[in-house]
């Protein structure tokens, strides 16, 4: 476990600490041995498949499940045994969960309200709230009459409108299409910005996880196997199973050994130059790159990357010659670690 470089509530210092946290459903279910820290005002995401263990994770951090063994400290005060109201965290769900009969300003007040604060300071910290989600003067709507991105933006700021210490949110953002979860994660960022919040983010969405994290623990089968900056994750995967989910990822065959090479890591030359020969199986526009299907002698698949304006100098049937710029080496068999 790392050591605490600063103190805990200082920018950079420790805010949440998980130590050992076991949670186990089955035998095969559940989380084991998860040790992770979150620094203060950092933006941390959990990422991985269906069924690795993040949600648990995020629950048993929020208290809406016991744990088995191990600790959750934050800002140095133990609160594994604390029920979810008693912990100074908030939660987001998949789903909005707003009050259909309130209004905006009621569901945003609802949790002061229930904590018996004055009128005045209701009305004022709501009132921050809109400002802060960019929603002023919808106090008054009520949820059927907001998008489902205006809907997020709401159950974001009734969490944030307690003041948590930490803010959970689990896949907040799935529900939504393509276009407007781009934009809800521009809206996170910027929130988490202006308010410093320390964010624990659950998602399977490695773009997302890439989009909006400022460090990503990937989980494999109830564990955590890395923990590092998305750049650092992408580049420097510490074992296969990152390399296979973070991105696109070419695995080629040597023997003893497995070549894994980034799409963009495969350059294409003349026949008879690079390092290799391939036939070309297709040619694919994705905006403002092509995806190049190659299949080389030895019959490995591969992916390249070109810009698009190189993409009518390739057709099915042609041969080319490439080369890697980087590549990273895996055992065969035996191990998933790199060499």
């Amino acid at each position: 476990m790392e050591e605490r470089m600063e103190k805990t509530g200082e920018k950079g210092g420790i805010k949440l600490e998980i130590r050992g946290l076991t949670k186990k459903y089955s035998p095969a279910e559940g989380v084991e041995d998860i040790n992770l820290q979150i620094k203060n005002g950092e933006l941390l995401t959990l990422l991985g498949p269906s069924g690795c263990g993040k949600t648990t994770v995020l629950r048993s951090v929020g208290g809406f499940c016991a744990i088995d063994s191990g600790s959750i400290i934050l800002d140095g005060r133990d609160i594994s045994a604390l029920p979810p109201e008693k912990r100074p965290t908030a939660m987001v769900f998949q789903s909005y969960n707003l009050w259909p009969h309130m209004t905006i300003f009621e569901n945003i007040g609802f949790g002061l309200r229930l904590r018996k604060q004055p009128k005045d300071r209701i009305k004022t910290e709501v009132e921050r709230i809109l400002a802060l989600i960019n929603m002023e003067g919808s106090g008054k709507k009520y949820p059927s009459q907001l998008s489902g991105g205006q809907q997020q933006r709401v159950a974001i700021g009734r969490a944030l409108a307690l003041q948590p210490a930490l803010l959970l949110l689990d896949e907040p953002f799935s529900a939504l299409d393509a276009k407007i979860r781009g934009q809800m994660r521009e809206e996170l960022k910027r929130i988490q910005s202006m308010a410093g919040l320390t964010v624990l983010f659950v998602t399977h969405d490695q773009e997302e996880a890439m989009a909006i994290s400022e460090r990503i623990a990937v989980m494999d089968r109830s564990r955590i196997v890395q923990v590092g900056h998305p750049t650092e994750i992408y580049d420097e995967p510490a074992c296969r199973f990152v390399a296979e989910f973070i991105g696109q990822m070419n695995f080629v065959s040597h023997g003893d050994t497995v070549s894994a090479v980034r799409p963009e890591d495969v350059v294409l030359c003349g026949e008879g130059e690079g390092s290799g020969e391939a036939l070309v199986s297709a040619v694919i526009a994705l905006g403002h790159y092509a995806q190049v299907l190659l299949r080389d002698a030895g019959g490995e698949n591969l992916k390249a990357y070109i810009p698009k304006e190189r993409a009518a100098d390739y057709a099915p049937g042609q041969r080319t010659g490439y080369r890697f710029t980087r590549t990273r080496l895996f055992k065969a068999a035996g191990t998933n670690k790199f060499f």
